[in-house]
């Protein structure tokens, strides 16, 4: 049942007086947050705006600046305007007031990780004024009229964690703003050391904060002196420039928001959000992962949108008639939804005059034909476009693809990180929205929770996954990092020879992994599936789920999540380098009553060609299980409710 309470309070604000500095905090509704934002005047006789976040009592975000640097020098002198070149929009504002509320809602997403979300915040809007003196001094005529900007803060505190942003109304004078940097930084206590990637495929290597090799993704996952875990992301950034992390030049222990490249912004205006999230053990960020959809906007498609349909999927490489129409028995067989034709069916894929409305010719493939047999089994067909057909033929393809029957496109090698790229690549996805395909965006493109709003992006890559074969380790840090700001298309393996893990660990993928369209087998064949009955868990397991319960878990040693949906439980239980003994709760079962585990486990004393045990196991809810983990090893369970 979906509820909303809006309402403006003071409940967890406190309030100094508005004199030349002023103070102002807000907590979480649970009390575990609380964000303090001051303006107050320098040494350098500057009066600039600082924030500092606590959980808990702890002090996590120390003193840290805030602003933005806006440089409209040429668009300003145009008009005659005087200017004092490249402006810190964190300097001598002048405060005008503030707004606060305690906001309380809960919405029912398309598809996810959970059927209800529930959006709990208390908010503070701090006002600012820019085009008089500090001190209030009038300045000569015309010039204050013509000068005057505004900028807000917006803080927000939930129980899952803490988000900044900024935002300009309208300007008087109509002109845009020249973004060239963003100065909100992240002061962070000593010994503090951070989860660094340095591009968004790379692996993850734990570093202190200092001689990094260049900058660090989002989201940024960070280890504290006191235990703590800490996790800084970025939301809602659907036409901005891509930021990183970058080390603090100026201060030891510190980050600052790094901007791909300047942005152009007509007001109003609200660039995306900045997040702190914290917890005492890592799985707990797991669990809070939903602040990223409660910081984008509603779903902004309208209609039925049913043919917005998650699923699993399986690639198929070899690019005949023949080997499509096995992929498609294969997967309907397998109890898959679609299957993929990758990169090469209309030509080289890196050529701008390879032509995406037809197959490549002489190659035995008809799309129409194989789609119009697909649909007799249940089975949607996708297909891969480069990003160079898609720029130049956009408005051709789609049409024609949902003439054909095609459900959903894979965009290959995008562009990413300035403003053009961010603005066409959504543009791009809604307007495959208008004509009712579904897109999976891959290569360096990661989410910042734009499915809320456009839910037809499935999916997206960004991620170290099966292409590259990682470790286990790799594998076992991924949930508490990469996976926060959302769906990752990791693309797991079954047979291929070159995964360094276990086919327990695999098996357990599709539940700890989450991916509204989950690839299976890649690199794998039809001919390589010999019956094997584990793969029964595979069959069964969804893509997308109801609630979903982190378990346990250490970063980069293991990780344990269980997901409901209907009626059904399924768990995932990815080891790290070591072997290891897990005692897991069993609390998200409704306590004393009765289920019936089904368990596939590592067993290499069994004489098969992936060497895993099945076996049953009845329980009660509340009860504990016990899982023995080979080093690079796994389990995964599927739990009913037992008569």
């Amino acid at each position: 049942m979906k509820k909303q309470i809006i309402s403006l309070c003071l409940l967890g604000l406190c309030i100094a007086g508005q004199a030349k500095d002023i103070r102002y905090s807000v907590s979480s509704p649970d009390r575990n947050y609380s964000v303090t934002f001051t303006q107050e005047k320098t040494a350098t006789g500057a009066q600039k705006m600082f924030y500092a976040v606590s959980y808990k009592g702890k002090e996590v975000i120390r003193k840290s600046e805030m602003g933005v640097s806006i440089e409209n020098r040429l668009h300003e002198s145009a008009l005659g305007i005087p200017n004092d070149s490249c402006r810190n929009w964190g300097d001598n504002l002048v405060f005008i007031g503030v707004d606060s509320a305690l906001t309380d809602r809960t919405w029912e997403p398309l598809y996810g990780e959970r059927s209800e979300i529930r959006d709990h915040y208390r908010s503070l809007r701090l006002k600012f004024r820019k085009g008089e003196q500090p001190d209030g001094s009038k300045v000569e005529n015309g010039y204050d009229k013509q000068r005057t900007y505004f900028m807000d803060v917006e803080i927000r505190a939930y129980d899952e964690g803490v988000a900044l942003r900024y935002h300009f109304p309208a300007t008087t004078n109509g002109l845009f703003l020249h973004i060239t940097g963003e100065l909100t930084q992240f002061c962070l206590p000593e010994g503090t050391k951070a989860y660094h990637q340095q591009w968004a495929q790379s692996r993850a290597q734990l570093l202190p904060l200092k001689d990094w090799p260049g900058e660090s993704e989002r989201p940024l996952t960070l280890q504290l002196p006191d235990g703590l875990t800490m996790s800084l992301g970025e939301a809602r950034m659907m036409d901005y420039t891509r930021t990183k992390f970058a080390l603090d030049p100026a201060a030891p222990n510190a980050l600052r928001t790094s901007m791909y490249d300047c942005a152009d912004i007509i007001t109003p205006y609200n660039t995306p959000w900045r997040i702190v999230m914290v917890a005492e053990r890592p799985v707990d960020l797991i669990a809070h992962n939903s602040i990223y959809l409660n910081l984008n906007d509603p779903c902004a498609l309208q209609g039925d949108l049913s043919w917005i349909r998650p699923g699993k999927a399986f690639r198929c490489t070899s690019l005949t008639q023949k080997d499509a129409l096995a992929a498609v028995d294969f997967a309907a067989e397998r109890g898959l939804q679609y299957v993929h034709l990758d990169a090469g069916w209309y030509g080289p894929e890196m050529l701008m005059s390879s032509d995406a409305t037809k197959v490549q010719e002489g190659r035995d493939l008809n799309l129409k034909e194989l789609c119009d047999y697909a649909a007799t089994k249940g089975i949607g067909i996708w297909v891969y476009v480069n990003q160079r057909a898609l720029i130049q033929q956009l408005d051709e393809l789609l049409p024609l693809y949902k003439e054909w029957g095609i459900k959903g496109i894979k965009f290959g090698f995008v562009q990413v990180g300035n403003q053009f790229w961010t603005v066409w690549l959504h543009h791009a996805v809604r307007r495959c929205a208008e004509y009712g395909l579904m897109v999976d965006i891959h290569d360096e493109y990661r989410p910042t929770g734009i499915s809320r709003t456009l839910p037809n992006l499935m999916t997206q890559e960004g991620v170290h996954g099966n292409e590259e074969m990682p470790d286990a380790e790799q594998n076992t840090i991924l949930p508490f990092t990469r996976f926060l700001c959302g769906a990752a298309d990791y693309t797991p393996c079954y047979f291929n020879s070159r995964v360094q893990n276990t086919h327990g660990h695999q098996l357990a993928m599709p539940v700890v992994y989450y991916s509204p369209i989950t690839f299976l087998f890649w690199y794998d064949t039809p001919s390589l599936y010999r019956g094997e009955p584990e793969l029964e868990f595979w069959k069964q397991v969804p893509a997308t789920w109801d609630e979903t319960a982190p378990l346990d878990g250490q970063i980069g040693e293991y990780v344990a999540i269980a997901r409901r949906k209907g009626d059904k439980w399924f768990v995932g239980v990815m080891n790290g380098l070591e072997q290891r003994q897990l005692t897991l709760a069993t609390d998200f079962l409704e306590k004393g009553k009765k289920y019936t585990i089904v368990r596939y486990e590592d067993d290499p004393s069994m004489k098969t060609r992936t060497n895993i045990r099945i076996t049953r196991q009845n329980i009660k809810g509340g009860e504990k299980l016990k899982l023995d983990l080979l080093a690079s090893g796994g389990a995964a369970l599927e739990i009913h409710e037992r008569e």
